[in-house]
């Protein structure tokens, strides 16, 4: 989906359309989560510091989330593309990758099927959306960015390659700002570079990510849309607007993020035995402390004195707490649950048309 929560929030109120605007909340410590296309000519982008963007964008109009909105939106999409496939992977609200190799309308061509669900999420939701088409995950996912907004871009088989080569590293799946000015430091700025590098050389770079990189940079993306997931943890955390200097806040705190943690996992009828606690400080270094037991962990008797037992563990005498977390993990009694239609995981190769593809 395009620019999605500012999408429904202008959907919603006309008065907004046009304008640049951020979803988030307006606080000292708020983040962007969506911007308008209207404010990204100014710079603001998600998960920008939202006192950044109100810097850069002195017009800003900032509208705290509806995720009620956002969620039933997600549903109306969701049962659109139910109608093409079974074979759904969403990896938000607003993305998901569909398996179409065999689809419940017999199209022959898949570009015919993305159009056909842009058409129909226009004309159900009036929201835009773009759809990358090829044959593996990364080339559908760089596809899906790279005409936004409501664009549609179809990777050939044949042309991936050359696709590939004239993509900027920024522009590839899993490649974020650290990575990239590593990539840089070590001469990479496209995928022709990438492709040129060795994997050896990566693997020692970037770890078991060198890998990944290594066969992107080919065209190379075995892993199938997945329509079943184990859930492997519940958490909660929270940003403080102040930070967090005194042993009594820190314990208030540590309260209330369990009580969220205990509605999430009665709501979600999650089980795990390993409590995590997440501590991020005000210069924004991050630690994690967690301890395991033979049982599962269920109630807030168990939770609170295990929580006050890791917070012992974090020394915050000199360095005041931005944010704390909690998580469950390590499911007690995990059932290994076999995705839908395992049998069609294979990626094929499917039919294109002749769209014109441009250079990146």
């Amino acid at each position: 989906m395009d620019q999605f929560f500012t999408a429904v929030e202008q959907r919603d109120n006309p008065a907004l359309r046009g304008l640049p605007v951020a979803v988030g909340w307006d606080a000292e410590r708020g983040v962007v989560s969506t911007a308008s296309y209207e404010a990204r000519k100014f710079g603001v982008h998600s998960a920008q510091s939202i006192q950044v963007a109100k810097r850069l964008c002195k017009d800003l109009v900032i509208v705290p989330p509806r995720f009620d909105a956002y969620k039933e939106v997600s549903h109306q999409v969701r049962d659109i593309m139910l109608d093409y496939t079974e074979m759904i992977e969403p990896l938000s609200l607003d993305e998901a990758f569909l398996d179409v190799t065999h689809n419940k309308k017999d199209i022959e061509l898949a570009v015919e099927i993305a159009k056909d669900i842009k058409r129909r999420i226009l004309a159900e939701t009036g929201l835009t959306a773009s759809a990358g088409v090829s044959y593996c995950k990364f080339l559908a996912k760089v596809g899906s960015d790279f005409r936004k907004p409501d664009g549609l871009c179809t990777i050939h088989p044949d042309r991936a390659l050359d696709f590939i080569a004239r993509l900027r590293i920024e522009q590839f799946w899993g490649v974020g700002k650290k990575t990239a000015e590593k990539m840089h430091h070590l001469g990479i700025y496209n995928g022709a570079q990438l492709r040129d590098y060795s994997l050896q050389g990566l693997t020692s770079a970037f770890g078991k990510a060198g890998q990944l990189f290594y066969d992107f940079a080919r065209g190379i993306d075995n892993r199938p849309v997945v329509t079943e997931w184990v859930r492997k943890s519940v958490g909660c955390e929270r940003t403080y607007e102040h930070d967090l200097m005194t042993s009594a806040a820190v314990t208030i705190e540590l309260y209330h993020i369990l009580q969220e943690l205990m509605k999430r996992l009665e709501r979600t009828q999650f089980q795990g035995n390993t409590l995590t606690l997440k501590v991020k400080f005000h210069d924004f270094t991050q630690i994690t402390r967690s301890l395991t037991l033979d049982e599962a962990l269920q109630t807030k008797e168990q939770l609170l004195p295990l929580s006050k037992q890791l917070m012992q563990k974090v020394d915050f005498s000199s360095r005041p707490i931005r944010l704390l977390g909690l998580s469950v993990g390590n499911p007690h009694q995990e059932e290994e649950k076999e995705p839908l239609h395992r049998a069609e995981w294979v990626n094929q190769y499917l039919p294109f048309d002749d769209v014109e593809w441009e250079e990146p």
